[in-house]
């Protein structure tokens, strides 16, 4: 049975055996689905679908090639930048996944990269970009925390860039080790061309940041902005798209959206449930002894997001666990934005961990390889996302510093 139909079960299932009225169905499902932010999703969905389509991730794998493939390790250290700044323009995790197994493995394949070393990269890449925007994601436990999206946006960059850090210096090491292949140095002109290929998708960043920053715009307007550029984009400047097909990614991201907000909608019922059965009140009880350490409590939840993750995939972890442990955090008085960042790098790693991790999964079905053939590969790799995920965890600064400069919080 699907999560959101789990959930709306319990849910009636509740309200009827605790006596509550069934008008509270109804009011619940309206305030979880109306809050203006969630019109972001849509827009976001289908620019990065729109993008994918027009082959932006081919430009960025060349641009990333150009730069670093010529070094040892190069070509494995350009799928961790590429995920990075992909991920900006790509909302899902899955069809990111998705496109960068597509895109990266028969390179990485033709290489010499063992399947092992190339799953491992694109999996580990792409749990490192769950903490870019626009992620879908950060809407998401953005409305069910009632932190700004806008902060949750700006604040994503720095933490993402430092778990992305960790894989680098990993993938420098393990080069060497490994003796990964060296592309030959490219030409000026090759990196001219590259750079002018890349230049579209690279505008969605600075435009995403710069527009947050400056106070230009809001989550659900930079949506428009981005879905408009990349409406244009496909139109005039790459013109190997139809408007059929255009057409067909935009009903894909409505229904995309929909099972997102119905499952926010559901998700509210269970929440009053939970709250009313004093299950928040239970659980700090539980986890009394870690308030006096708030890395200690962050660390703790984190690995239980991560378990959820992993099993329940990315969004049911939002709305079923962090809006119980989230009143908590903010009783001991830590950020929002930070306890919002580092739950979102927890789920990211969560669906790429072993053995059930729906995002791993997928990467392994492009490298046609199992979960047990895998695992002692992607051991490493665990590691250095989980020493960024400590470091952000212990570096409160690292989620807090650009949305502070920008004015989005105190």
């Amino acid at each position: 049975m699907p999560i959101v139909f789990a959930l709306g079960v319990a849910g009636v299932v509740g309200l009827w055996l605790g006596g509550f009225p069934m008008q509270m169905l109804s009011s619940s499902l309206v305030a979880g689905s109306q809050s203006w932010v969630l019109l972001a999703i849509p827009a976001f969905v289908f620019a990065g679908s729109l993008m994918e389509r027009c082959g932006m991730s081919h430009a960025l794998v060349d641009l990333a090639r150009a730069l670093v493939g010529w070094l040892r390790g190069g070509l494995g250290m350009s799928v961790i930048v590429v995920s990075y700044f992909f991920s900006d323009i790509c909302g899902s995790k899955m069809a990111e996944v998705s496109a960068l197994g597509s895109t990266l493995m028969p390179p990485l394949t033709r290489a010499g990269y063992k399947p092992a070393d190339s799953a491992s990269l694109i999996a580990a890449g792409t749990a490192m970009g769950m903490l870019v925007p626009p992620a879908i994601f950060m809407i998401v436990i953005g409305q069910v925390t009632n932190t700004s999206v806008v902060a949750l946006f700006v604040a994503g960059f720095v933490p993402a860039a430092t778990i992305g850090s960790c894989l680098l210096a990993l993938v420098y090491v393990l080069a060497r080790r490994k003796a990964w292949p060296v592309d030959t140095r490219p030409s000026l002109a090759f990196v001219a061309r590259s750079s002018a290929r890349a230049a579209v998708p690279m505008v969605v960043p600075v435009v995403i940041l710069g527009g947050f920053y400056f106070g230009v715009f809001t989550a659900t307007e930079a949506g428009a902005v981005v879905a408009g550029y990349a409406f244009v984009m496909a139109l005039f400047y790459y013109r190997n798209v139809s408007l059929r097909e255009i057409f067909k990614l935009a009903y894909e991201s409505a229904l995309l959206t929909a099972s997102v907000v119905f499952l926010l909608a559901v998700a509210t019922v269970f929440q009053y449930l939970l709250g009313v059965a004093g299950v928040p009140r239970l659980l700090g009880e539980v986890l009394a002894p870690l308030q006096s350490a708030h890395w200690l409590f962050l660390l703790s939840t984190a690995l239980l997001t991560m378990l959820f993750g992993m099993v329940l995939e990315g969004l049911p972890a939002a709305v079923v666990l962090i809006p119980v442990v989230f009143p908590i955090a903010e009783k001991m008085g830590i950020n929002p934005i930070h306890f919002d960042i580092v739950q979102t790098a927890a789920v990211g790693i969560g669906l790429f961990l072993p053995p059930m991790g729906v995002g791993l999964l997928v990467a392994l079905r492009f490298a046609n390889i199992t979960v047990g053939q895998h695992l002692r590969t992607y051991l490493p790799y665990i590691c250095a996302l989980l020493m960024g995920l400590v470091l952000i965890i212990c570096i409160p600064e690292l989620s807090l510093a650009l949305p502070r400069k920008a004015g989005l919080i105190r």
